[in-house]
C-alpha cells in the first residue's frame, strides 16, 4: 500500500513561472562557488598540510567545520525524507546522530594525541607491518564508495527536480553533470579550503531551515501541535506515522529492528573515516575535545530544524505529493520551499533558490569530503609506504589521480543504479564502519591486551559479517524498498546486520587477542620501530 502510494507518477513542484528565475540563480551560484573553489586551491606538495591542514585548526573553526561533516546529502535529503514520509522511524534516525557526536566527543582528544589521521594509522597502533594497512585500505573503500554513490545520485534527483522533470533519464544526466563538477573540485581542493565551504554550509543550512520552520508554522497559526496533526493526517498511513515500524521494509520484530539500526547509526557515525580525518586537524587533543562539544552543540540544532523540517514537509505538501517525486522522501526540504509560501511570489522563488543552494553546497562538501579521506588513504598507505627520495612529492600526485579515478566510478556506479532502490548501501557502508573500525577504535585506546591477530579478526571477521547479513536481509530482497523486491531470500531478519556483526568484531578482537600466535603483543608502529604502547587510562 505505502510504495503505490509513493510511486504514482512524476510531478512538477516548482512551476515553469519560477523556474528560469530559479535556475538562473542556482547556476550563477554553482559558478561562483566554484570560483571560490579554485582560488581556495593549493599548489602545496606537503602530503600533511594537504591531508590535515598542517594540524593547525582551531577549535571553533574546525568545530563548524565539523558540524559541517553532519550535514550531508544523507541527513539533508533522506533523513528529512525519511522524517516525512515514515515519522518516528526517520526521526529516531535523526536523533542518533547527535547521540553519535557525544560519544565520539570521549574518543576525540585520544585520537588527536596518537597522532593518527587515517584508519591506516591507527590500525597500526597495535599491529606494525603492511597487513594492518592493507585491511584499513580495505576498510575505507568499502565504507566510502557506497556513500559515494548514493550521495551523486540524490544530487541527480534534486538537481532534476530543480530542471523540472524526475524522469530516469534526466536524474542520470543530471547525476553525471553535477557529479562531474565535484569530482572536479575536489581534485583541486585540500583539507582546508574544504573547511572553509564547511563552515559557510553550516551557517546557510541552519539560517534557511530556520526560515523554512517558522514559514511553515506561520501557516498553522504558530501552533506545533497542529503542524504535527497535519503531518498525520496528511502521512500515507496516519494510523501508524508516530509509532516505529512504518517504514516499509521493517519485519514484524520492530524492538530488535530498532535496537540494530540504533547501534549502527551511533558506532557507524563515530566510526567515519571522514570525521576522523578532521579531528586529526586540531591541533591538540584539548582543542579536539573542544572542536567536538562546538560540533555537538551546532548539530543539535540541526537536527532540531531537521526533524522540524521534515514534519512541516509532511505537513504542508503531504507524504503522496513528496512520494510522487522520490519514494525515498529525498526531495522534501525542497518541496517545502515550494509549497510554503503562495505561487507567484517574489520570496517563494528567493526561498526556493536558498535551498537549492544549499543543496549544492551539502553536495559538494559531502562528496568532496568522501573521496578525499579515500583518496588519502590510497596516498598514505600506499605511495608513502614506498621508499626513495620522491615519496613525498608521489603522494600527492597519487592522491590527485586517486580523486579522479574514485570519482568515474562513483559517476558510474550512481548512473548505473539510477533504477534501484539502493538504501542497502548506506545501511552496508555503516554497519561496515560500526563492525570493523568501531571496536578497533575503542580497543586501541583503551586495553593494552589488544594485538595484531585480534586487529585483523575483528576487521576482516567484522566486514565478512556485514556482507552476509546485508545481502541476506530485507533491504536486498522480499520487501518493498529491496534492491531486489521481486526476489525473496531474507533469511535475515533485520534491517541493519549490526545487532549481530558489532558483539562479534569485539567478541573476535578480544578472542583473537587472548590467543596471540607466535610473536605476536600490544605495539605501536612510529617511524619504522615498533614499541610498547601504554594503555589509556579509564
Amino acid at each position: 500500500m505505502v510504495l503505490h502510494l509513493l510511486s504514482s507518477g512524476p510531478a512538477d513542484p516548482i512551476g515553469s513561472a519560477a523556474r528560469g528565475p530559479v535556475l538562473v540563480a542556482f547556476f550563477v551560484f554553482i559558478g561562483l562557488a566554484l570560483l571560490w573553489v579554485f582560488t581556495l586551491a593549493t599548489h602545496d606538495d606537503h602530503p600533511e598540510r594537504l591531508y590535515v591542514a598542517d594540524r593547525s585548526l582551531s577549535p571553533v573553526f574546525n568545530g563548524f567545520a565539523l558540524a559541517g561533516e553532519q550535514i550531508s546529502v544523507i541527513t539533508l535529503f533522506a533523513t528529512s525524507g525519511a522524517i516525512a514520509l515514515f515519522g518516528y522511524d526517520g526521526y529516531a534516525t535523526a536523533v542518533d546522530s547527535v547521540i553519535a557526536l557525544g560519544l565520539l566527543l570521549l574518543l576525540a582528544q585520544k585520537f588527536r594525541d596518537s597522532g593518527c589521521y587515517t584508519l591506516g594509522d591507527l590500525f597500526s597502533l597495535r599491529a606494525p607491518g603492511s597487513a594492518p594497512r592493507v585491511a584499513a585500505a580495505v576498510v575505507t573503500l568499502t565504507i566510502t564508495l557506497p556513500l559515494l554513490v548514493l550521495q551523486l545520485r540524490a544530487g541527480g534527483i534534486i538537481a532534476a527536480l530543480l530542471i523540472g522533470t524526475s524522469s530516469d533519464a534526466s536524474q542520470v544526466l543530471c547525476t553525471v553533470l553535477l557529479g562531474g563538477l565535484v569530482v572536479c573540485f575536489a581534485a583541486v581542493a585540500d583539507l582546508k579550503g574544504t573547511s572553509r565551504l564547511q563552515v559557510v554550509k553550516v551557517v546557510i543550512t541552519l539560517v534557511a531551515f530556520a526560515v523554512l520552520t517558522v514559514l511553515a508554522l506561520r501557516k498553522f497559526s504558530w501552533d506545533s501541535g497542529i503542524l504535527l496533526s497535519s503531518a498525520v493526517d496528511r502521512s500515507v498511513a496516519p494510523d501508524d506515522y508516530l509509532r516505529p515500524g512504518l517504514w516499509a521494509h521493517i519485519s514484524s520484530l520492530v524492538p530488535l529492528n530498532m535496537i540494530s539500526d540504533h547501534i549502527v547509526q551511533m558506532l557507524g557515525t563515530v566510526a567515519m573515516p571522514h570525521l576522523l580525518l578532521r579531528i586529526a586537524a586540531s591541533r591538540s587533543g584539548r582543542s579536539a575535545r573542544r572542536s567536538m562539544s562546538i560540533a555537538g552543540g551546532l548539530t543539535g540544532a540541526y537536527i532540531l530544524l531537521l526533524i522540524a523540517v521534515g514534519f512541516a514537509a509532511a505537513a504542508v505538501v503531504g507524504g503522496r505529493d513528496i512520494g510522487l517525486v522520490d519514494a525515498n522522501g529525498q526531495a522534501s526540504p525542497v518541496l517545502l520551499a515550494s509549497h510554503v509560501l503562495p505561487n507567484g511570489s517574489t520570496t517563494r522563488v528567493a526561498l526556493i533558490i536558498v535551498v537549492a543552494c544549499v543543496s549544492f553546497l551539502v553536495i559538494l562538501t559531502t562528496v568532496t569530503s568522501v573521496i578525499f579521506v579515500s583518496a588519502v588513504c590510497l596516498a598514505h598507505e600506499v605511495s608513502a609506504r614506498a621508499d626513495g627520495p620522491h615519496t613525498t612529492t608521489r603522494q600527492v600526485r597519487v592522491l590527485r589521480m586517486a580523486i579522479v579515478v574514485l570519482g568515474a566510478l562513483g559517476l558510474t556506479l550512481s548512473a548505473a543504479a539510477h533504477r534501484y532502490s539502493v538504501e542497502f548501501l548506506a545501511i552496508f557502508s555503516m554497519s561496515v564502519a560500526a563492525s570493523c573500525v568501531a571496536p578497533v577504535l575503542v580497543y586501541s585506546f583503551f586495553w593494552q591486551g589488544f594485538t595484531r591477530r585480534g586487529l585483523l579478526w575483528s576487521v576482516y571477521g567484522g566486514l565478512l559479517l556485514c556482507t552476509i547479513l546485508t545481502i541476506f536481509s530485507p533491504t536486498v530482497s522480499g520487501s518493498a524498498y529491496a534492491l531486489l523486491p521481486g526476489a525473496n531470500f531474507n533469511w535475515y531478519p533485520f534491517r541493519t546486520p549490526g545487532l549481530i556483526s558489532v558483539p562479534m568484531a569485539f567478541l573476535l578482537g578480544w578472542v583473537g587477542s587472548s590467543n596471540p600466535g607466535k610473536g605476536a603483543g600490544p605495539v605501536e608502529s612510529q617511524g619504522g620501530r615498533a614499541r610498547r604502547m601504554p594503555v589509556a587510562n579509564m
